[in-house]
């Protein structure tokens, strides 16, 4: 399979990368970890720390020099989230800590004020944790039922099964757009177009797709979206939510303290406009700054989502051929085509006998970081009846020869095994 327009892409960007070219255990660091989080190229940690050296200040609250130059750093970034999702309005973007805080800051403003007893939460089966958990928390305290779509045969989101579990019942449906296990891509403008038409609002896990393919979210038409900014190559610590216009004027703060107040009296307080009523206390600034310098780099020109994704999908199907070559292996969610679309560019998989953890550590000792467990999505894993897979999950920076490291050690991996069990 001819790779030029992935070496040429990976020629680009992986000198940008420092932590890239290091050895682990003796060997040249293969990274297929990214789907956990991704690397910071070198412009993301200059912009982080040019903040804490040339003009660290706190924003919106100093008269001097300084705090104006953070504060329009700081809010140039949010203008550069609105841009990379086409949100219609800077205040319709949120920062927070990360996506599992946005969930929260839904569930806890708009849920618990919004739900009653016998109302309807639908999620899938495939959720992170952090798309369950806090929806938990909200039917415990309003009497709402939780709803799950399951699977089809090819182990992606059911739309059907979705389409006979939604009602007049539904208030809120809740559900990833890329899987962090199956790799599978759901039809988020369908599912979005079929919550409206029931009144219900719609919320986007979207960490797993907005580091890799374009996201337009006029177009998609989800009431919220998440994401986390340490998978798309800012700091950790960073994330954001996008929430339409008139949903987050309406929903009240969800922290109290300051920055998030305009007027504090003894017996009340007013609050900030949007979006400064759900930031309360001193703000993530660097990191901040810093998300904005990741989304000034994934939309270079010389880079650009659309060829982020175009290359990601031709290492996928790579991957996907080599791996299919090796028999011993099940993986997981559905196949992309011969381009390699129609999945995100990971692969979770089980070695028959082999724990995950165990094919992880002995690829670690090649150099090559994959991610083994149940990823965060336990649910998943027991309805698949399994204890943990082991994942690779690649970046805009690996290589087709990244991925050759990769299944020569795993298949050596495979044959240790296979030496041990029969002795």
């Amino acid at each position: 399979m001819a790779f030029t327009p992935t070496k040429t892409l990976a020629d680009k960007v992986r000198k940008d990368f420092p932590i890239l070219h290091q050895e682990v255990h003796g060997k040249s660091l293969v990274y297929l970890d990214n789907a956990a989080t991704s690397q910071k190229p070198l412009a993301v940690l200059n912009a982080w720390r040019d903040y804490y050296e040339q003009y660290n200040s706190n924003v919106h609250r100093g008269a001097h020099f300084l705090s104006a130059k953070a504060t329009d750093a700081y809010e140039a970034a949010r203008d550069k989230v609105a841009n990379f999702i086409n949100a219609k309005s800077r205040q319709e973007i949120v920062y927070t800590r990360n996506a599992s805080e946005a969930i929260n800051l839904v569930a806890y403003s708009w849920g618990m004020n919004n739900l009653q007893p016998g109302d309807e939460i639908i999620l899938s089966v495939m959720e992170h944790h952090s798309n369950i958990v806090p929806w938990q928390f909200v039917a415990q305290k309003t009497g709402a039922v939780l709803k799950f779509v399951e699977l089809t045969p090819e182990e992606s989101f059911d739309l059907e099964q979705f389409k006979k579990l939604i009602s007049e019942k539904t208030k809120l449906v809740s559900v990833v757009h890329i899987s962090n296990t199956l790799g599978c891509i759901n039809p988020v403008k369908e599912i979005a177009e079929i919550a409206h038409r029931y009144y219900a609002k719609f919320l986007m896990d979207a960490c797993q797709s907005v580091p890799h393919m374009p996201i337009d979210v006029q177009e998609i038409d989800c009431d919220w979206l998440v994401a986390s900014g340490h998978k798309m190559c800012a700091p950790t610590g960073i994330g954001f939510l996008y929430g339409k216009l008139e949903l987050v004027e309406a929903m009240p703060p969800f922290l109290g303290g300051g920055e998030m107040i305009a007027e504090v009296y003894l017996d009340h307080s007013t609050y900030a406009d949007l979006p400064h009523k759900f930031e309360a206390g001193t703000p993530a600034i660097g990191e901040a700054i810093a998300l904005g310098a990741a989304i000034d780099y994934l939309t270079n020109i010389s880079i650009g989502m659309d060829k982020i994704h175009a290359y990601e999908a031709e290492l996928t199907a790579y991957l996907f051929e080599q791996l299919e070559q090796i028999p011993q292996i099940r993986i997981y969610g559905p196949k992309p085509n011969a381009q390699g679309e129609g999945r995100s560019a990971l692969a979770a998989f089980t070695a028959e006998g082999i724990h995950a953890n165990d094919l992880a550590t002995l690829l670690d000792q090649e150099g090559v970081a994959i991610r083994s467990g149940h990823h965060c999505t336990q649910p998943l894993h027991c309805y698949l009846g399994l204890a943990g897979t082991a994942r690779a999950s690649l970046s805009f920076y690996n290589t087709s020869e990244e991925i050759d490291v990769f299944i020569k050690a795993l298949k050596e991996t495979l044959d240790f095994f296979a030496s041990v069990f029969s002795e």
